[in-house]
């Protein structure tokens, strides 16, 4: 009885691992160059460069590890 057990949380681990993986490649994002080389913009997933292109706070450069928030279908990135 022991075998089918291991065997379903081999299966469940491997399947929760699979859609970490996924779930982190869904939201990936990258920085794209503009005019001012220290402070680039992101380009979301669905190919949508976001309206800033620096913190609103700190003035500092944009992290892609944060999800951005889209304002009137534009998303907004942060630091």
């Amino acid at each position: 009885m022991r075998a089918p057990t291991r065997s379903f949380r081999r299966r469940l681990g491997i399947a929760g691992l699979a859609f970490l993986a996924l779930a982190g490649l869904a939201g990936a994002q990258e920085l794209v160059q503009t005019g001012d080389p220290a402070h680039p913009r992101l380009r979301d997933a669905d190919a949508i460069l976001s309206l800033n292109d620096r913190c609103a706070v700190r003035q500092g450069s944009l992290n892609p590890t944060y999800a951005p928030v889209y304002v009137n279908g534009k998303p907004i990135g942060f630091c």
